[in-house]
């Protein structure tokens, strides 16, 4: 994939995929966080795609406007936690840390989205290991490792070796969700697919998951629109 600016008002960063079942170009406006990419055959010559897109300015631009706007993180601002909104202070501390209804963090040093978000990627962590390793205990299985991820795709995955991946942003939903989305990963260390099977395990794992799983039907978008970039 490769990286490209269109100029204008405002500019475009677009990201130009090629694959190999692209038979025309294509542009996606992402609803999560506005990313802009064009798909394009295997051989189109790059300038080709430009030149698509540049026709295309307007429609783009038209389409981010339309999307939801992404929120930073920032003093002042909030930021979800474990289902909460917390108000983020800066504060004479040496890290991150919950206080109440109050995120503080240190003055000074990094940019606040950038400690939030380290301090938001050790709590899923922590609560994503324990939360995997209760759940295998209960089965009988075990996993091989655990990863964190910023994936927009999916809320977690598992391997046929056992590995297990999570999305990190898990931790600002309620705690019932994150444990849910680890029941269903675990529960693919029986059951590699999602028959009647697979959901009866992950059922047994956590009677009454529905609600969780149709909450991140509905609020998840609004966790991916977060930004910590500054």
């Amino acid at each position: 994939m490769t990286l490209k600016t269109l100029p204008g008002d405002p500019p475009l960063d677009i990201t130009l995929r090629r694959s190999a079942r692209a038979r025309r170009f294509s542009l996606r406006v992402s609803q999560l966080d506005g990313r802009v990419t064009l798909s394009m055959p295997l051989r189109a010559p790059e300038s080709e795609a430009l030149d698509f897109a540049r026709d295309k300015a307007a429609w783009i631009r038209r389409k981010l406007a339309e999307s939801p706007r992404r929120q930073a993180v920032a003093p002042g601002g909030q930021v979800p936690f474990e289902g909460r909104r917390l108000t983020v202070l800066a504060a004479a501390i040496p890290a991150v840390s919950v206080d109440g209804d109050r995120l503080l963090v240190p003055r000074g040093g990094a940019h606040a989205g950038a400690r939030v978000q380290a301090f938001l990627k050790l709590m899923a962590r922590q609560r994503l290991q324990q939360a995997s390793e209760r759940h295998c205990a209960r089965l009988g299985r075990r996993f091989r490792r655990i990863t964190l991820r910023d994936t927009r795709s999916r809320w977690g995955s598992c391997t046929a070796d056992g590995a297990l991946m999570y999305s990190w942003r898990l931790i600002m939903a309620p705690p019932e969700v994150l444990d849910y989305v680890a029941a269903h990963e675990v529960a693919h260390l029986a059951e590699m697919n999602h028959s009647p099977a697979f959901w009866a395990v992950v059922a047994g794992l956590m009677p009454g998951y529905e609600p969780h799983r149709h909450w991140l039907r509905r609020h998840g978008s609004a966790l991916h629109r977060i930004d910590f970039s500054g």
